[in-house]
């Protein structure tokens, strides 16, 4: 006959599911399955779900009115003690929901024990975490609306300043530099777009699915889904539980958000580096080295840079840890909210620090120009020759070779001489190659979407509503 260690019984008692075992739970299994530290964040959702469940209690009447009034009375209590911080977890607690009613069973006795009728911790973290999806959805939206609006008042503050565009890191063709700073507008826009999305198929209610088969009691979910703000309820109580696509879509979502500050990351890392040297750095938004007195480091954005990795890695591993997991809770989902807090934590940082620093920029409008100088302007030489019925094939190659003699003698477009604009095409002459400007090159994309002065107006107005909703 197994001994039962002294004191046992005790230690057992104290977690809600203690009655099926005789033995506590040994301290280091206590330590590894907690998940207290992560999740208790959650605490303004699971009181909010707890008390939505107490009035859905009342109304299949599982509870009196007034056992509700009391339930609810405590909940608030608890509420305020975790909002103060004067709250005191336990280590036997294992997680925030059971902290909450761990404590609500001390402030109104035996009664916190019907708090948790019909309904299992597996719809419990399902519905916590849904009402934090949303939320932090909401929150997300804002702070990359935030974004937009500092790239819409940098450039309506340059909408005269150009800029040498690149393809494959080698000068292309000159463009507006507000131009160049919508495009990352358009993509905080897909981004808003795909957290919008994400917090709509986020917006079901699972508490009712009960552990997996669905509550044992006629309670009226639609009416908790009402009550908590809820667009619908879930459909099925295997897939409620279970489901993680939301957690999925929101990491997916704020990993492509990731990668588009990355990419501004490193075009603010370029441009301040002394080879391109188009932008000046705020004191307040750089650093300098321990060793080398000279130097100002781009470090903020190169750690929103280097922070996309956290936000790319959670994604991967909340697909990870879904993919094995049969139907339908399974305790590997306790890892997924580590994985979103921090991604979600990440990412409105690293919107926060670009928001601030980006108005604070300084533009050397003056070597962005001088960039612009030089063979920037040869596929608007071509143009020239195709208005002038020149096929685009053949134009392209003519001046190609003369871009072949420009790098061969150092010489720039607008400084060829009359003899050797001839011998490569009768139509080149001097003035047609010297009336180019970087200024007449932005004013002929006049096409929608295009970098030139009336399109880029237009756009900026545009763009300027749009990051207001």
């Amino acid at each position: 006959m197994t001994r039962r260690p002294a004191g046992g019984r005790a230690r057992a008692a104290a977690k809600a599911w203690a009655g099926r075992f005789d033995a506590p739970t040994a301290r280091i299994v206590e330590e590894f399955t907690t998940s207290l530290p992560v999740d208790r964040v959650l605490y303004p959702h699971d009181i909010a779900g707890s008390r939505a469940h107490v009035k859905a209690l009342v109304r299949a009447k599982l509870l009196t009115p007034r056992e509700g009034r009391r339930l609810d009375a405590g909940l608030r209590r608890v509420l305020a003690e975790l909002d103060s911080g004067s709250f005191h977890f336990r280590q036997s607690d294992e997680d925030i929901h059971m902290a909450v009613e761990r404590r609500l069973t001390e402030l109104i006795g035996p009664l916190g024990g019907k708090l948790h009728t019909g309904r299992s911790r597996n719809d419990q973290v399902a519905l916590d975490l849904r009402l934090w999806l949303r939320a932090e959805c909401d929150t997300l939206d804002a702070e990359l609306a935030r974004v937009q609006r500092a790239l819409v008042a940098v450039g309506r503050r340059h909408q005269a300043v150009l800029l040498p565009g690149y393809t494959h890191l080698q000068r292309a063709q000159p463009v507006l530099l507000a131009h160049h700073l919508l495009a990352y507008h358009e993509m905080l826009a897909r981004d808003r777009g795909r957290v919008r999305d994400c917090r709509v198929r986020a917006d079901e209610m699972p508490l009712g699915a009960g552990a997996l088969a669905g509550a044992g009691f006629a309670l009226e979910r639609r009416y908790v889904a009402k009550l908590l703000g809820f667009a619908r309820v879930t459909r099925n109580s295997l897939d409620a539980v279970a489901d993680r696509d939301a957690a999925a879509e929101f990491l997916a979502a704020a990993a492509i958000a990731a990668v588009h500050l990355s990419r501004l990351a490193e075009e603010l890392v370029l441009w301040a580096s002394e080879e391109f040297g188009f932008i000046q750095l705020p004191d307040a938004f750089a650093t300098g080295s321990s060793m080398m007195p000279q130097k100002k480091n781009p470090d903020v954005a190169e750690l929103v840079r280097g922070r996309t990795g956290r936000v790319l890695g959670a994604l991967v591993a909340l697909l990870t840890t879904l993919k094995g997991l049969p139907l339908a809770y399974n305790r590997d989902l306790q890892e997924d909210k580590a994985l979103l807090f921090d991604a979600a934590a990440t990412l409105r940082q690293s919107l926060a620090v670009l928001a601030a620093m980006l108005p604070a920029l300084r533009f050397d409008t003056t070597r962005m120009a001088a960039a612009g100088d030089g063979l920037l302007l040869a596929t608007d030489l071509a143009d020239l020759l195709v208005e002038r019925g020149v096929p685009f094939r053949r134009a392209h190659e003519v001046v190609g070779g003369l871009v072949r003699h420009c790098l061969a003698t150092g010489t720039a477009l607008r400084d060829v001489d009359a003899a050797t604009l001839r011998r490569h095409s009768p139509l080149l002459v001097p003035e047609l190659v010297r009336g180019l400007t970087p200024a007449q090159s932005v004013a002929r994309r006049r096409v929608v979407g295009g970098t030139a002065p009336a399109e880029v107006r237009r756009r900026l107005a545009r763009a300027a509503r749009e990051a207001r909703t």
